[in-house]
């Protein structure tokens, strides 16, 4: 039985096939149409909120008024200081603190990070004035502690101790806050794309981890608390030079001011 070969297929029969085939994929296949955007949008989606978390991609900038009202305990806690440890003319520094404090507010940026970062110079100036402050008092707070004089209640010892330390772990938290990933507005515009700090949240899986979550100003305020108490880092890692070295400076001071302050109220309580 002979069997022959089925014939070729014109050209005719060529064209007929192909424009049948792109009337069929042509409209998911065309760019710009319909489908493919769908799907591009589609894939977009699940990037953002599977692939990419929060603190990995652009965000809406953080609120400062927990860092206002943080810094607003820190100014209350520095004017309330004794005579003894307080800077003189005891109302100059506060003063200058509270009036940046009230320039800053005034401007306070919600919602636009370019204007979050306009506002840096005014913060860091705000910083300064307290972060210099809070130091001189504890100088002056240490010389008398090394030197047996100053102050002689141990309860005004501890409250003066208690108010420099809760100063200076409030301050190295806006810090943090100020500095990690290029302040609030780089975090916000995801401008670096490598962290300065390794929170618990960024090794975890994602099912434990909520789809917004990135670091705010209580994570910082945590990690200055418990490096202030620990002397050393907890569950937040530095990984950068600048982090590491500003986590030891805080350690130093926490650690110098508790045992000198304990020190001399246990010495005042046993006479």
């Amino acid at each position: 039985m002979d069997e022959t070969e089925p014939p070729e297929p014109t050209d005719e029969d060529m064209d007929r096939r192909l424009s049948a085939l792109e009337r069929v994929l042509g409209p998911v296949l065309r760019p710009g149409s319909d489908a493919l955007r769908t799907g591009t949008d589609a894939l977009k989606s699940v990037n953002d909120r599977v692939v990419a978390p929060a603190w990995q991609r652009a965000t809406s900038i953080e609120s400062r008024v927990p860092v206002m009202c943080a810094l607003a305990v820190a100014i209350t806690l520095t004017a309330l200081l004794p005579a003894r440890v307080a800077n003189h003319p005891r109302w100059l520094l506060p003063g200058l603190a509270a009036i940046l404090f009230l320039i800053v507010l005034a401007v306070n940026p919600y919602k636009d990070p370019g204007r979050a970062r306009q506002l840096r110079p005014l913060t860091f100036a705000l910083l300064a004035v307290v972060s210099l402050g809070n130091a001189a008092s504890a100088a002056r707070l240490v010389i008398d502690l090394v030197n047996g004089e100053g102050i002689h209640s141990a309860d005004t010892l501890l409250l003066t101790g208690g108010a420099i330390w809760a100063t200076n772990m409030i301050i190295f938290a806006i810090w943090y806050w100020e500095f990690d990933g290029g302040g609030p507005g780089g975090r916000a515009m995801n401008m670096k794309p490598l962290p300065d700090f390794l929170f618990p949240q960024m090794t975890l899986e994602a099912s434990l981890v909520r789809e917004d979550w990135e670091p705010h100003f209580v994570d910082y305020l945590y990690l200055s608390f418990t490096n202030a108490t620990a002397f050393s880092p907890t569950d937040v890692m530095p990984l950068t030079h600048w982090t590491k070295l500003t986590m030891m400076a805080q350690s130093i001071v926490s650690l110098t001011v508790v045992v000198l302050v304990v020190a001399r109220a246990v010495n005042v309580l046993g006479q």
